[in-house]
């Protein structure tokens, strides 16, 4: 009987003690609302390495493609609902500077300057490569293509595929890069040779199923086929020049959770974060202290040449390179 007073009498003291526990984990839990266009598997990557690095940061995911939430989050300047933004190509970025507070992160050593946004507005997180995705098995009889000038010759009519740049930054940053590198002529002779598709993924999904000899891409894509066995699959890196297209991220402007942003802002731009990335989807880091080829099948990208584009002006001259784009396009037909 004593026995069981005793245990009455600790009942309240050990109720509070848990109500305190419970309210202290609360208190410590802090939500940041994700704006996103990557897919399911890169978002999961990042969030594995932080439920490590910040176990007590809870992430609301809204995914949809960059543009949309970008036009989001401009109608919501008044009353943000979302905090980050992750991620977008730096000219889409740059268009829409009134709705990012700046944040120096301290993991930005690591991040070299031409993949850092104005006034520390965004920054980069990953950078996709321009290459030429070959099926060796539908090449027929024709070689390897070593540049991107091979695809101009007559022998390639209708053997590549490349993606309307008018569908996306990526697509549209590769017909920049042919542009600026090859001039009118380069780029009317790859619109008369090329089958033009609906979107990147159309382009990287119909080589890998053989629909084309070659597509030109993007290089985490056609990689995910190399890891994943297809053995006919091979990435080219054109002699003249790769195309480099950066991808980064921002804090909304009047975020509500704001010191909750910046905790998973330098959680993304952190070494485990970045190689992750590299590991599970093959997202090339914007880190200069993590060794590619070490990690992964793919080159260091101080191996491969790049052909240098100002993503700035890319953005600027949007119209008038799409305008190019189907002037060529029409006049092949």
């Amino acid at each position: 009987m004593a026995s069981m007073k005793l245990k009455l009498k600790f009942l309240p003291r050990l109720a509070a003690t848990l109500m305190f526990s419970a309210a202290t984990a609360l208190a410590q839990t802090q939500t940041v609302v994700l704006y996103s266009s990557n897919n399911t598997a890169t978002i999961e990557a990042a969030l594995h390495v932080t439920k490590t690095k910040a176990p007590s940061l809870n992430v609301q995911q809204v995914t949809d493609g960059t543009g949309a939430l970008m036009k989001r989050i401009q109608a919501e300047a008044k009353d943000p609902r979302g905090d980050i933004l992750w991620s977008g190509g730096f000219g889409t970025l740059g268009a829409y500077k009134e709705y990012m507070t700046p944040y120096k992160s301290p993991e930005l050593a690591a991040i070299p300057e031409e993949f850092r946004g104005p006034d520390d507005l965004w920054v980069g997180t990953n950078v996709h490569l321009m290459v030429l995705m070959v099926n060796e098995k539908q090449l027929k009889g024709l070689p390897v293509p070593k540049t991107w000038s091979d695809l101009m010759k007559p022998e390639w009519k209708g053997k590549f595929a490349i993606a309307d740049p008018d569908t996306g930054a990526t697509a549209y940053l590769l017909i920049y890069g042919l542009l600026k590198q090859f001039g009118r002529e380069g780029l009317e002779k790859i619109a008369a040779n090329a089958i033009v598709t609906s979107s990147s993924g159309a382009t990287y999904k119909g080589t890998a199923r053989g629909e084309y000899p070659v597509g030109l891409t993007i290089e985490y894509a056609a990689q995910e086929y190399v890891a994943g066995g297809q053995k006919e699959i091979r990435l080219v890196y054109p002699s003249e020049g790769s195309y480099l297209a950066p991808e980064g991220m921002f804090i909304v402007k009047g975020a509500k959770n704001a010191e909750a942003a910046k905790i998973f802002y330098n959680t993304l731009l952190s070494k485990e974060t970045q190689q992750e990335l590299l590991i599970q989807t093959f997202r090339r880091p914007t880190r200069k202290d993590i060794r590619v080829s070490r990690l992964t099948s793919l080159p260091d990208i101080k191996s491969i040449k790049i052909f240098p584009l100002d993503q700035t002006t890319a953005s600027e001259e949007y119209e008038q390179l799409v305008s190019l784009w189907n002037l060529a396009v029409n006049k092949a037909r």
